[in-house]
């Protein structure tokens, strides 16, 4: 296969998966709401599933870019750009993992409404996600223009 293409499949692949789990943490945003029962719990954990097997094909893509892309693995390992987006993307790597263990916590204890001050700090939590998502964002673009290299 043309290496042009490769890059282009894979630079399509890595937008979109990065545009679904920013829609994914805006929909956990949007379901984490006071009045949460356990009517809503089982589609915040699907989301909440989807949303880590997204991230994990996301990372997949963005070595599969570094590896097989046209810029080569130089562009990026060099790049003081590219290792704050991976920071970033740690960061909401790792402040992702409260929420879904309180979530998995709350689906096993099936309660008749979650408790409020629960709500707010799982809340905390997922707008933190989304600042350093959009860092990530700021990032991206940055690299796009050369920045860093």
């Amino acid at each position: 296969m043309d290496a042009a293409l490769v890059d282009l499949l894979l630079a399509i692949a890595h937008h979109g998966l990065a545009f679904l789990l920013a829609a994914l943490l805006a929909a956990e945003l949007v379901l984490v709401r006071t009045g949460l029962d356990a009517r809503g719990l089982p589609l915040l954990g699907r989301i909440d599933g989807v949303y880590g097997m997204t991230a994990g094909l996301l990372i997949l893509v963005g070595i599969c870019r570094v590896i097989f892309g046209l810029k080569g693995w130089e562009f990026y390992v060099q790049n003081p750009v590219f290792w704050l987006k991976m920071a970033a993307l740690a960061a909401v790597g790792l402040l992702s993992i409260p929420p879904t263990r309180r979530i998995i916590r709350w689906r096993l204890a099936a309660p008749g409404i979650v408790p409020d001050a629960e709500i707010a700090a799982l809340r905390n939590w997922l707008k933190a996600q989304a600042g350093f998502f959009a860092l990530i964002l700021i990032f991206a673009a940055a690299m796009a223009r050369g920045f860093g290299y």
